[in-house]
C-alpha cells in the first residue's frame, strides 16, 4: 500500500471518529433535555466531560499517527 494513501486513511479515521462522538453525544444530550429539562446542569456536564475525552483521544491519535508517518 502506498504511504500516501494509507496515511490518508488513518487520518480520515482520526477526524471521522471524534466527529461520530460529538454527534451522538451532542444528539443525546438534546433527546434527554427534552424529556427532562430540570436536569439540565447534570447533562450538559456529563456532554462537556464526554467532548473532552473525546478531543483529547483525537489530538493524541493524531500525535501517534504523525510520528508513525514521519
Amino acid at each position: 500500500m502506498d504511504k500516501n494513501l494509507a496515511f490518508t486513511i488513518v487520518f480520515s479515521f482520526c477526524i471521522l471518529a471524534p466527529c461520530a462522538v460529538f454527534a451522538a453525544s451532542a444528539y443525546a444530550s438534546i433527546i434527554s433535555l427534552g424529556r427532562n429539562p430540570s436536569a439540565a446542569p447534570k447533562i450538559f456536564t456529563a456532554m462537556i466531560i464526554a467532548l473532552a475525552f473525546a478531543e483529547a483521544l483525537a489530538f493524541v491519535i493524531l500525535l501517534v499517527v504523525f510520528q508513525i508517518f514521519a
